[in-house]
């Protein structure tokens, strides 16, 4: 009796196991699909970045017409120029308005370091030059200060980190649905059952934020197609023995 009840539990547990190994190949199946249409964007962002990169600064008529993908200066008077908040963090910039007509995008108003030299010195009334690129600001000078503005088009790297997030969750949602499925034939046959591998809150962490880490470090440190490469040769180096690792140690029952 108490053989026939072990042999049920047995089977119970192999049904379930098979279920979960159902459920983490769909979810890895859901999470590749995820990370290529990530990756999928990354050859067109590396393209606008390394257009930007190599732009050159507007001459002759391509400056009159501002639709060429050169670097434009604009000359403009100072309508405004005082503190204000930005984003959804009511982050403290020093926000300038310049007096129109202004050709886009140099017409919006654009955001200095509010501890930087310029942000001291540009005041209304005054003249200052502002850089653009397409629809991007570039850079804001006055005299012989000059400061770069954010939100340039030179971090395509993140877009591969992202989709590093997605490829090493993809593989990890299939190694647990091998392991269910493996430990579903173990009880089904009676064989012994390796342990389950933990994977907490830390794991989980770790699997968000390497990659990201990574690709923010060779963005800083390359450009354009070597930083996407530096960032999967130095992620896979951390990776895949993160990945062993975690696999052999914290087994629980």
């Amino acid at each position: 009796m108490a053989l026939d009840t072990t042999e049920a539990g047995d089977r119970a547990r192999a049904r379930s196991e098979w279920w979960e190994a159902v459920g983490w190949s769909l979810l890895g199946v859901v999470l590749a699909a995820l990370s290529v249409a990530g990756g999928s964007l990354v050859p067109g962002q590396i393209a606008y970045e390394e257009s930007f990169l190599g732009a050159r600064p507007c001459a002759g008529a391509a400056a009159e017409r501002g639709t060429d993908p050169c670097l434009r200066t604009t000359r403009a008077t100072v309508l405004s120029a005082q503190p204000a908040k930005s984003g959804a963090k009511k982050a403290t910039v020093f926000q300038v308005r310049l007096l129109g007509p202004v050709p886009a995008p140099a017409d919006r108003p654009f955001h200095l370091d509010p501890d930087g030299e310029l942000s001291r010195l540009v005041e209304p009334g005054e003249e200052v030059e502002v850089v653009t690129w397409r629809d991007v600001q570039v850079s804001v000078r006055q005299g012989g200060v000059s400061e770069t503005l954010p939100g340039l088009p030179d971090e395509a790297t993140m877009y591969v980190g992202i989709t590093l997030v997605g490829v090493w969750m993809t593989g990890v949602a299939f190694i647990a649905a091998f392991g269910s499925g493996r430990r579903a034939r173990c009880r089904a046959t009676g064989r012994p059952v390796t342990p389950r591998g933990g994977f907490g809150m830390a794991k989980i962490l770790c699997v968000v934020v390497v990659p990201l880490a990574v690709s923010f470090f060779c963005l800083t440190m390359w450009d354009a197609w070597v930083a996407a490469g530096m960032t999967v040769a130095i992620w896979a180096l951390i990776a895949f023995p993160a990945t062993f690792a975690a696999l052999r140690w914290d087994r629980d029952d």
